[in-house]
């Protein structure tokens, strides 16, 4: 088994094309939400602005599994965030202060989350899988996982080693990365503002133990907020603004939170909600596994291989950001977001999915009753 799982890496990591970039995640342990379900979330920065959702069915040797994907890969070969039908969920966060080294094949983040949503039921199983895999691993990420016992972890992964925080273990029930590994090198890396950004937009959830995945993709993934500065601009009247150190930035491509199962329920309830292309303007979306658990409009159907949804949502995000000679890319037309006449981008969109998230429990509510139907 290790000569194949050997070789296998070895074939994958010579088809890999893709590049690491900055994301904003966290992991939220289930006594502190709503409904006593843990969340997975990523929100996603990429050069690639557009996104896709895919399903894969499971084979003899592998689980069915649902991911993210650049919307280039067209073979489905590197997953950004996904969850599989054990109920186990992955994603990433690209980390620039762990390896101390010089290797060069790089940026394999994507196929080592394509190989745990077909093989991995647990966290521990991705640990194991993560000892088992020949090194260098070709990655510098932090991984978060979730499973459907409801433990959760972040692996803070570099080329020969790891370091795992467990979920269990956090004192207020919460664990955050954005681009650099507390057991990294101190200062190093990126992402310093924005983890602190976090820390202040979700202390009052930490507080109160209220978390769903609508305050994560409706807030979290929309607030301009500057923890540095100490100022919110979201609603300040700003007509326009310097892009920068916001969680919701230019490169932004995707709002994802996997919402894993209460303790008792099948893993087949864990689902998907989901905003592809720019999340401040994105329309969010439910994703189950199974035969049309992915809305098609989320997926590669176009001739160019994208998502319709995320195309729309890409177009308002070139009229946010229309500057693209010198520096003007990172100046953003924020009345085109949110404006005192409440027709911005990201008004009008919150407003939709406020429907888009009661279809989503609906179709969830009307699965488990198809699953007690089995049993």
């Amino acid at each position: 088994m290790k000569r194949f799982l050997s070789f296998l890496w070895l074939a994958l990591v010579s088809i890999s094309s893709s590049v690491a970039y900055p994301c904003t995640s966290a992991i939220i342990a289930a006594h502190k939400t709503t409904d006593g379900r843990p969340l997975l979330w990523k929100h996603r920065d990429t050069g690639e602005e557009n996104n896709k959702v895919e399903r894969t069915p499971a084979t003899d040797g592998s689980f069915e599994y649902v991911a993210v994907y650049n919307a280039s890969d067209s073979l489905c070969r590197e997953a950004w965030m996904g969850y599989n039908s054990q109920g186990f969920a992955i994603m990433n966060t690209a980390s620039y202060n762990l390896n101390n080294d010089t290797i060069k094949d790089m940026d394999k983040e994507g196929l080592v989350m394509a190989e745990a949503l077909r093989k991995c039921r647990t966290v521990d199983d991705f640990a194991i899988m993560l000892d088992t895999l020949p090194k260098p691993l070709g990655v510098e990420a932090n991984f978060g996982v979730i499973d459907a016992n409801g433990d959760g972890a972040y692996f803070e992964c570099g080329n020969f080693s790891y370091l795992r925080f467990n979920l269990k273990d956090a004192p207020d029930g919460v664990l955050m990365r954005t681009n650099y590994s507390h057991s990294g090198r101190p200062d190093d890396g990126y992402g310093y503002i924005r983890e602190q950004n976090e820390h202040c937009l979700m202390a009052p959830h930490i507080e109160n133990g209220d978390f769903t995945p609508q305050f994560l993709t409706e807030t979290m993934s929309r607030t301009f907020f500057n923890s540095y500065l100490g100022k919110d601009y979201t609603n300040s009247g700003d007509s326009v603004i310097v892009d920068m150190d916001f969680i919701p930035r230019r490169s932004s491509t995707a709002t994802i939170v996997i919402e894993g199962v209460a303790k008792g329920e099948d893993p087949l309830l864990t689902m998907m909600w989901i905003g592809l292309g720019y999340p401040p303007c994105s329309s969010i979306r439910s994703v189950f596994l199974g035969e049309g658990g992915v809305p098609l409009e989320l997926c590669g159907i176009t001739p160019e291989g994208h998502s319709p949804l995320c195309d729309n949502v890409v177009a308002m995000k070139h009229k946010v950001f229309p500057v693209s000679r010198g520096n003007g890319k990172y100046y953003l037309h924020l009345h085109l977001l949110y404006n005192q006449e409440g027709t911005g981008f990201a008004q009008q969109a919150i407003r939709d999915n406020v429907s888009q998230y009661r279809i989503g429990y609906i179709k969830r509510q009307n699965r488990a009753k198809s699953l007690n139907k089995k049993k």
